[in-house]
C-alpha cells in the first residue's frame, strides 16, 4: 500500500530503534539492535530541526535514508588478550546511538501546478481534465489541500497536475493558505496561471496576474522564473470573452498568447492539454541534455 500522507507521524512523536545486546564471554559479540524503519510518502522532505540542514528529499519509491545512526559496538574481552594477560576480565562498552529532532514535510510531486486567486476555477478545471474530484463551491478557499489528477493527452501520454489552493496577497508570509500552497509549487515543472476572465478589470487588466506572481517571487525568486502558461477561464460568460483581447495585448510577449478556455463547456481544453504536453516534453528534453553534458 502506497502512503500519501504524513498523518501517522502526527500521532506518534518519538521513535526508537532496538537496543543492541551486550557482548559475552568466550569471544561472543552482542547482537546489533533492530533497525527502526519509518515509512513515508514519496515527496517527503526531512530536515534537522535544530540546524535546519536538509537530510533527505525522497523523490522516488524505494528510496531510503539513515537519519540517526546507532552507536558503535563495544569491544569484547578477547580484544584485550595479550602475552601477559591471557584471560582478561575487561570489555569496552558501546557508544549510544544518535538522537535527533526532525522536521518532516510532504511536498507534492506533480508536473504541473494550477495557480491563481481563489475562485478562479482551478478545482473545476482539474475535475474536467482528469479523474480528480475536488470539492467545488462558489466561495474562496474551497480547496484546503492540493488535489492531484492524471491528465491524458496524445497517444498514451499523460502528466500529473496539482490544483493548488488559492493564493492571496501576503501568502509569502503565510497569510491565507500561505506556505501550505507555495511549498507544493516548488516541485512543479510548469505552472498554469488561471485567471477569471469575467473579473478582469478594464482599468488594470493584469492586476490579478501580477498579484499572484508577486507572491511567488517574494516566497522564492526561482518560482517567478518557472515556465508559466497564462489561462483565461470562464470565456463562456459574455464579460469574459469580451476582455480576452485586452489581456492578450498587455501581457508580456513571453506569456502571449494566453489560452482561452471554459472549464464548464470544455471549450479550449484539448488545445490546452496538447500545449502543456509539448511544454513538458521540451522541458524534459532540455533537462536530459543538461544531464548528458554534465556526464550524469
Amino acid at each position: 500500500m502506497q502512503l500519501t500522507t504524513l498523518l501517522d507521524l502526527r500521532y506518534q512523536k518519538e521513535y526508537r530503534a532496538g537496543r543492541g545486546v551486550h557482548g559475552r564471554g568466550k569471544d561472543q559479540y552482542g547482537k546489533r539492535g533492530e533497525e527502526r524503519i519509518i515509512a513515508v510518502p514519496v515527496g517527503t522532505v526531512i530536515r534537522d530541526a535544530r540546524t535546519g540542514d536538509l537530510l533527505a528529499d525522497l523523490k522516488a519509491r524505494g528510496e531510503r535514508v539513515v537519519v540517526a545512526s546507532g552507536g558503535r559496538g563495544g569491544k569484547g574481552n578477547a580484544h584485550f588478550v595479550s602475552s601477559t594477560h591471557r584471560s582478561p576480565r575487561l570489555a569496552q562498552p558501546g557508544l549510544p546511538g544518535e538522537e535527533k529532532e526532525l522536521e518532516i514535510e510532504l511536498r507534492l510531486l506533480a508536473d504541473v501546478g494550477i495557480i491563481g486567486l481563489p475562485n478562479a476555477g482551478k478545482s473545476t478545471l482539474i475535475s474536467v481534465i482528469s479523474a480528480a474530484r475536488p470539492k467545488i463551491a462558489d466561495y474562496p478557499f474551497t480547496t484546503l489541500v492540493p488535489n492531484l489528477g492524471v491528465v491524458g493527452y496524445g497517444e498514451g501520454k499523460s502528466f500529473v497536475v496539482a490544483d493548488i489552493p488559492g493564493l492571496i496577497e501576503g501568502a509569502h508570509r503565510g497569510e491565507g493558505l500561505g506556505h501550505k500552497f507555495l511549498k507544493h509549487v516548488s516541485r512543479t515543472s510548469l505552472l498554469l496561471h488561471l485567471l477569471d476572465a469575467s473579473k478582469i478589470r478594464e482599468e488594470d487588466p493584469l492586476a490579478d496576474w501580477l498579484a499572484v506572481n508577486r507572491e511567488l517571487e517574494l516566497f522564492d525568486p526561482a518560482l517567478a522564473e518557472r515556465q508559466q502558461i497564462v489561462v483565461a477561464n470562464k470565456i463562456d460568460l459574455p464579460e469574459g470573452r469580451a476582455k480576452l483581447q485586452l489581456l492578450d495585448k498587455l501581457l508580456p510577449p513571453a506569456f502571449r498568447p494566453c489560452c482561452a478556455i471554459s472549464a464548464v463547456t470544455g471549450e479550449g481544453l484539448e488545445e490546452l492539454k496538447r500545449l502543456v504536453g509539448i511544454k513538458l516534453e521540451e522541458a524534459r528534453a532540455a533537462k536530459d541534455e543538461d544531464r548528458a553534458a554534465a556526464g550524469l
